[in-house]
């Protein structure tokens, strides 16, 4: 046995110390970004049946919520409205008091130290539910910029820090950038949902946000999941045309993409961790299969690990609780 010559890589795991030391890849609460979604009427809170533990707030309800993130330490949010009524073009949308609008004072109000991200995207408005104005069963592209870019003019006037634009028509990150320009909002940055996906994880979603099409699908303007060099495409149109944050959408599924991305280009990266994703998860937990905070601990460690700087996800404040041991 003396003549034995390996290599002993369990001295480094020797002990819970040990494995400290040499840890690579941590979780802290500044890298979650928490949704929420805000819905029109009085005295709502919702539970969506297919994402246990997430709610529809309307606005009268909305605080008790946002105090526990900002309590929890959790720096962000990302605003997603359902509105009462819905159009063609997705008027509510960019409605100087739409829901999303008067969400977004009310939190700044409260807290303004708190960021304010403003999900930019028409789906949930339009009576068709798809991200664009739409002729006959046509989603039309350069005529979605201009309702596009209103949207996000009216969201930066409400006060958002973040305009996250998640449409995925070509050009939307420029239309939006000139018309936050003009408007005197060139400080405001974008997230760009810059790598998305036509991905079945999106069901969920759909419900809490009841902004599912109305017909066909949306996969000629969503990328094809088979797809890895196009999000190089994608990623360098949008940071050519001014976005500040790059979101990879969906995370788990992706996490390849997550690391060629990282690799590839120096803007903060922001993991979308969707909502099949969590339900998937809270699904098994709720039937007893699987440890439920080591799980998502797990995964969303793994997000980190794959290059992503901010992970947007409904875990977020379970996620601090665990986290510190609360």
């Amino acid at each position: 046995m003396k003549d034995l010559n390996f290599k002993r890589h369990r001295r480094l795991r020797s002990s819970a110390t040990m494995r400290s030391m040499v840890k690579e890849t941590y979780l802290h609460k500044e890298d979650f970004i928490y949704p929420i979604f805000v819905i029109e009427g009085e005295n709502i809170k919702n539970e969506v049946s297919s994402m246990p533990g997430v709610f529809q707030y309307s606005l009268d309800r909305l605080a008790e919520e946002v105090d526990e993130v900002v309590a929890l330490g959790i720096p962000s949010v990302i605003l997603f409205g359902i509105p009462a009524e819905k159009d063609a073009v997705g008027t509510g949308a960019f409605h100087d008091h739409g829901i999303v609008q008067e969400a977004t004072r009310l939190i700044k109000e409260r807290h303004p130290e708190l960021i304010v991200i403003a999900d930019t995207c028409l789906c949930e408005f339009t009576d068709h539910g798809h991200c664009g104005v739409v002729e006959g069963e046509k989603i039309l592209n350069d005529p979605s910029l201009d309702v596009l870019a209103r949207t996000a003019v009216s969201q930066a006037k409400a006060g958002a820090d973040i305009i996250a634009p998640s449409n995925m028509m070509d050009g939307f990150v420029a239309a939006i950038r000139v018309a936050l320009d003009e408007a005197g909002f060139e400080d405001v940055p974008i997230m760009s949902y810059a790598v998305k996906y036509a991905s079945a994880y999106y069901g969920p979603f759909r419900e809490a946000a009841d902004g599912a099409p109305q017909f066909g699908d949306r996969k000629t303007y969503q990328m094809d999941p088979a797809n890895r060099l196009e999000a190089f495409r994608e990623a360098e149109s949008d940071i050519e045309e001014g976005a500040d944050f790059l979101i990879v959408k969906p995370a788990l599924s992706y996490l390849d993409i997550i690391r060629d991305v990282r690799n590839n280009y120096n803007l903060p990266i922001v993991a979308y961790n969707v909502s099949g994703e969590y339900a998937m998860v809270k699904a098994a937990a709720l039937n007893g299969w699987i440890d439920e905070k080591a799980v998502v601990l797990e995964t969303l460690l793994g997000m980190k690990r794959a290059g992503a700087d901010m992970i947007l996800t409904y875990h977020a404040k379970d996620a601090v609780r665990w986290l510190e041991g609360k």
